[in-house]
C-alpha cells in the first residue's frame, strides 16, 4: 500500500491552501480531486473575477459569519485577509482593492488567482491526482490511517498519517460540489447540521418582477418581512430576473429568507427605491415635478423618478391613464405613488436550487472540530476546512477568507503534528 503523510481530499481554495501550508512545511502530501483539474469553484467566484478577499477588520468579519464567528478566531490569528494578499503578491499576482474593500486580482481573472495557487503547492513538491472519488476514510482504534477509492473496478487504498477533508459544500454542484465531504464525516462520527442553500436568489409570486428582468437597480433598500414584521434589511444593488429577486443585497438577505420558506412562513420582500428621502422629501419632490411639468403625460413624468423599465409597471400596478397629464394626478393617486417608491413590496415564494446558491449554510458541526487546529474532536488525525464545516457569510469576499483561513490552519497543524509524530 502507497503511504503519504497527509492526504487533502479536494482542490478547491480550502484544499491548496491546506495542501500548499503542509507541503511548505515539510509533510509529503497527496491531493485527491474528483475533478479533472483544480479549483473548478473558484473559476467561477465573483463571476469569474474571483473576490479573493476582503479589506474589513476582523471585528467587521465577524459580523459577516454564520453562525458561530468566534470559531474563527484562532484561524483568523493564524492567516487573515492580509496573509493571503502576501501569499498571492509574493507568488507574481497583483492584487487591487474595489468598492466595499473586495479584493480582486489586477487582471480580474479567476483563473490567474488559480493558476497561482497550483503553482506554489507544486513549488512544494505536492502531488495531484485528478479524478479520483474518495469513497471512505480508513479507521482504526479511533484514528484515520488513510482514505480508499475506486481506480477502474479496484479499490484501492492509499495509506495516510493524516487527512484533510477539504470537499466544499453542494452549491453548484456541476463543479463538483456534491457533498462528498459531508458522508466521510459521518463515517467518522460527525454529526451534520441540516443543509440549505445561502446566498441564493429569491422567487416571487405574480409577474411583476419578470416584467423588468435585467433591471439592476443601485443604491437601494431591500427589507425583509416575516409574518408581518420586519427583520432586517440591505442597501446596495440589486436585480430583477425571469423568477424573481437576486443581486448583492438579495443574496445577503437570503440566508434568513432560506430558513422563513423552510418554515413556511409568510415571507417579502420591500424594496425603498428612495433609501436617502424620507417619504415627507420625496413628496415635496413629486409634488414640485408635478407643479413644474404639469402638462407632461403621466408615463414622462413617472420616467423622472424611476428608471425606464419600470414604468409600465408602476403604470399597471397604479392603473393609471397613459393619456393622463401630470396636472390631472388625483392627491389619492400621488400618495400610492409615493408608496410604491418607498415600499415596493414582493411576496417570496421559494428560492433557487443549490444549482444557484453560491454557499451552503450547514455542514459539519463546528462543535466537534478543535478551532485551534481544524482537527476533529472525534477522530483523531482528521481535519477538516472550507465550506464543509458548518460556517457561511455574507457576499463580499468572506466566504473564501474562511476557506484560505481553515485550510491554511489545517495543513499546518496536520504537518506539524506529522512532524513531532503525534
Amino acid at each position: 500500500m502507497e503511504g503519504y503523510d497527509i492526504v487533502v481530499i479536494g482542490a478547491g481554495a480550502a484544499g491548496l491552501l491546506a495542501a500548499g501550508r503542509a507541503g511548505e512545511s515539510g509533510a509529503r502530501v497527496l491531493v485527491l480531486e474528483r475533478n479533472e483539474r483544480p479549483g473548478r469553484k473558484l473559476l467561477i467566484t465573483g463571476k469569474g473575477h474571483c473576490n479573493i478577499t476582503n479589506e474589513a477588520p476582523k471585528s467587521e468579519f465577524q459580523k459577516k459569519i454564520f453562525p458561530n464567528p468566534r470559531f474563527l478566531r484562532h484561524a483568523f490569528a493564524t492567516f487573515f485577509a492580509d496573509d493571503m494578499v502576501a501569499l498571492l503578491n509574493r507568488e507574481g499576482l497583483e492584487t487591487f482593492v474595489d468598492r466595499g474593500d473586495r479584493i480582486f486580482p489586477v487582471s480580474r481573472l479567476a483563473a490567474d488567482v488559480v493558476n497561482t495557487l497550483v503553482r506554489w503547492v507544486q513549488k512544494q513538491k505536492v502531488e495531484f491526482r485528478y479524478g479520483q472519488r474518495v469513497e471512505h476514510l480508513i479507521i482504526r482504534d479511533g484514528a484515520v490511517c488513510g482514505v480508499s477509492l475506486h481506480q477502474g473496478s479496484k479499490l484501492v487504498e492509499i495509506a495516510s498519517g493524516k487527512v484533510i477533508v477539504a470537499t466544499g459544500g453542494k452549491s453548484y454542484p456541476t463543479t463538483g460540489s456534491t457533498g462528498d465531504g459531508y458522508k466521510l464525516a459521518e463515517t467518522a462520527g460527525h454529526s451534520i447540521v441540516p443543509l440549505h442553500q445561502a446566498l441564493v436568489p429569491l422567487e416571487t409570486a405574480g409577474d411583476t418582477a419578470q416584467k423588468m428582468q435585467g433591471l439592476s437597480l443601485k443604491n437601494v433598500k431591500a427589507s425583509v418581512w416575516i409574518d408581518g414584521k420586519k427583520v432586517t434589511d440591505e442597501f446596495g444593488e440589486m436585480l430583477f430576473t425571469h423568477f424573481g429577486l437576486s443581486g448583492p443585497i438579495i443574496l445577503s438577505l437570503s440566508r434568513g429568507v432560506v430558513a422563513a420558506i423552510n418554515a413556511r412562513r409568510h415571507i417579502e420582500i420591500s424594496v425603498d427605491l428612495k433609501p436617502a428621502l424620507d417619504e415627507a422629501t420625496l413628496d415635496k419632490r413629486l409634488l414640485r415635478d408635478l407643479d413644474s411639468q404639469g402638462r407632461k403625460k403621466i408615463g414622462n413624468l413617472l420616467r423622472l423618478w424611476l428608471p425606464a423599465l419600470m414604468v409600465p409597471v408602476f403604470m399597471e400596478l397604479l392603473e393609471l391613464d397613459p393619456e393622463m397629464e401630470g396636472h390631472q394626478l388625483p392627491a389619492k393617486t400621488r400618495k400610492k405613488i409615493l408608496l410604491l417608491l418607498k415600499d415596493l413590496r414582493f411576496k417570496i415564494t421559494g428560492c433557487r436550487s443549490f444549482k444557484e446558491a453560491i454557499i451552503t449554510a450547514g455542514g459539519v458541526n463546528t462543535a466537534e472540530v478543535d478551532p485551534t487546529t481544524m482537527e476533529s474532536k472525534l477522530t483523531k488525525n482528521l481535519y477538516f476546512a472550507g465550506e464543509v464545516l458548518d460556517l457561511d457569510a455574507d457576499t463580499g469576499g468572506y466566504n473564501l477568507q474562511i476557506a484560505w483561513s481553515t485550510g491554511w490552519l489545517a495543513g499546518e497543524s496536520a504537518a506539524a503534528s506529522v512532524g513531532s509524530g503525534q
